[in-house]
Order: structure tokens, then sequence, then C-alpha cells
């Protein structure tokens, strides 16, 4: 299953001649980060902008009823699974099966969360006109990540692991509650927390397409890469062009002798 998730993610990158050529990379990160930075909105295509995109794909779920969207909110809960089976082997859980465990990760998860929601309204508030007070707001909010990291490897056995792992038990939770979202889409518009929802929805899109493109890039940077390629590809087209010019080459020869 990982393989094919695998192969479907990087197919286009191993087939395509100039997959690994650095210039069309940078090209390709250029033109991906403009289409995931511009604003959708009535008109612009889905290939302009990733907002446009998002909006055509939740598009089904408008004309869902009831049962349709309560399935939906079912099967996305199965992500939730991920979580509750990591958190209890963290070594910070000190092997405790304890229903709070799974209680303070819901705490760390929805702190997590309020946090995003602040670096947002933060940016949209502060960005433009009021750039110093927006840097002061995100290292106030780094000082106090790095100070409860401290405390948690120093007080409660934080470890490395925990944090790897940690990461792969919220990632899916994360990824459940905008899919829920989406299906609640109404409600969440009425709340004022549709647009908290779609930087969320970004934000796994911008993780995603780290994903994809650094190995690509660290590739690009060897140019023996994209000539192995390029011969893996047209190997029987190499190997007529090499027979040919060996002929002509033959020719040559015998032109030259006589």
């Amino acid at each position: 299953m990982w393989f094919l998730a695998i192969s479907w993610l990087f197919a286009p990158f191993l087939f395509n001649p100039s997959g690994f050529d650095w210039q069309k990379t940078v090209e390709d990160w250029t033109d991906w980060k403009r289409w995931m930075g511009n604003q959708g909105g009535i008109g612009i295509p889905s290939d302009q902008s990733w907002e446009s995109w998002w909006d055509e794909e939740n598009e089904h779920l408008k004309y869902s009823n009831v049962r349709g969207k309560i399935l939906e909110i079912v099967f996305a809960c199965r992500f939730f699974i991920y979580q509750y089976g990591i958190i209890y082997h963290l070594n910070i859980a000190h092997r405790s099966k304890n229903i709070l465990v799974f209680a303070l990760s819901w705490a760390v998860l929805v702190i997590v969360l309020i946090v995003l929601k602040m670096l947002s309204m933060g940016k949209r508030r502060f960005g433009t006109n009021f750039q110093l007070k927006f840097r002061i707001l995100k290292a106030l909010l780094f000082l106090g990540f790095l100070s409860v990291m401290i405390v948690l490897f120093v007080v409660c056995a934080l470890t490395v692991s925990d944090l790897f792992a940690s990461v792969l038990a919220f990632m899916p939770s994360g990824w459940a509650i905008i899919l829920i979202a989406q299906t609640c889409r109404g409600l969440l518009k009425w709340a004022k927390l549709w647009a908290s929802v779609r930087e969320l929805s970004r934000a796994y899109e911008y993780v995603m397409g780290l994903i994809i493109f650094m190995p690509a890039a660290v590739l690009s940077w060897f140019p023996f890469v994209s000539e192995f390629q390029t011969r893996l590809l047209f190997n029987q087209a190499c190997s007529r062009g090499l027979q040919i010019s060996r002929i002509l080459a033959g020719k040559k020869d015998t032109n030259k002798t006589e």
C-alpha cells in the first residue's frame, strides 16, 4: 500500500525526461508556490489558484444528503485510531493505559490548532501594516514553545522518538478534523471558522509539497541523475543512435583512407 502511494506521488518525476532537470525543478517550484498563494474566487480557474481547486474538490459535499454527510464523518474518524494507538506507546506516557493520556493528547492537539489560529489572525491583522508586531508575536510564540519543550524534556522525560511518534499521531488526526470540517462547511461558515479550516488544509498541502519536491530537488543537483533517467527512458532510441553514429564514423574513416 505504501509502495503504491509513493509510486503515485513520484511517478510524474520518474517518467518525465525533465523531471530531474535543475532549471525545470526551480520553475516548477516557483509555479507551485504561486499557485498555492493565489487567492481563489468567482471566475478564477483551478489551475491558477489552490483555493479554487480546493473548492472544486469539495463541491460534491454541497449536494450530499444527511446520510452521506454522516458516513463521511464516520469514515473520517478512522484516522483517530492512529492517534489512539501511538499515544500509549510514547515514553512520556510511562506505559500508562489511563484514558487521561488520550485526553491530554487531544489537549495538545487543540493547543496546536489555537496557536495556528493565532498566527493566521496575526498575519491578517499585522502582516502588512504592523510587521514588527507580527514578528514580536511569532517570537513570543516561539519562546513559549521552546520553554514548554525544555520542561517536557527535563521534567517529563520526553524523548526525540516521542516527537516523531507524536507527529505520526497528530497528522492523521488533523486530516480527520479537516475532512469533518469540510462536511460541516455550512456550520463552520456560520461560526466564521471556515477560513481557519482552509488555512489548515493549505498547511497540509505545503507539507505534502515539501515531501515531494525535496527528493526531486536533491536529485536534480546531480547532472548524472538526469542523464541516467534519459538513458533509462529512451534506451532503445539511444541504442539505435549509438549504432548509427558508429556507422557514420565508419564511413568517414573509409572516405579518409581513400
